[in-house]
């Protein structure tokens, strides 16, 4: 029997043969460099930095966007909290339609609150804010941009592989109304 080897990494079991099959689930090699784990601390430190921030006033020298405020989703399934995280536009869930337990993520974290559009830039030129949209369900994040149509309307669409053409887009609508406890739309 082998004498236990210390991973490389923290956190890593490339050497120890009793986590194969965690190497496997985490997409390593034998003695592979872990970049899931460096992904998974970049997302962590994005959101740790990005939480508290839509809703509040926008930042100094960034004025208001018309993509900000409250969007209802297209199946008036959710309602979405669009502010600006410094120089970018990020986008909080903040309003579900749901029966039961508060929806979980992939991860198990309710969605009440999570962070779902990231790191949109704005592409003056084309007038859109370009970024990223996450499936809580999937754990799967898109490509993405929104505009304001309309002060009422804001288009959204979501697409793979870094072009537009392969993606579908939704339609948003202003929110005005109340949201209960815990994210429940009435």
């Amino acid at each position: 029997m082998k004498a236990w080897i210390s991973p490389r990494y923290p956190g890593s079991t490339a050497r120890n043969p009793e986590h194969a099959g965690v190497r496997r689930a985490a997409g390593l090699r034998r003695g592979g460099f872990p970049f899931k784990h460096i992904a998974a601390v970049g997302a962590m430190t994005a959101l740790l930095l990005t939480t508290s921030l839509p809703g509040q006033a926008q930042t100094r020298g960034n004025p208001p966007a018309p993509e900000e405020g409250l969007w209802l989703a297209q199946d008036h399934d959710g309602v979405f909290l669009i502010g600006h995280c410094g120089d970018t536009l990020c986008g909080r869930l903040i309003g579900m339609q749901y029966d039961g337990p508060v929806p979980k993520d992939v991860w198990g974290r309710s969605q009440c609150g999570l962070v779902m559009l990231t790191d949109f830039r704005l592409i003056s030129d084309e007038n859109v804010w370009r970024g990223h949209i996450l499936d809580p369900e999937t754990g799967r994040t898109y490509d993405a941009r929104i505009h304001a149509e309309s002060p009422e309307v804001l288009k959204l669409r979501g697409f793979i592989l870094g072009i537009p053409l392969f993606g579908k887009t939704q339609t948003w609508t202003r929110y005005r109304g109340k949201i209960g406890p815990e994210c429940k739309l009435p």
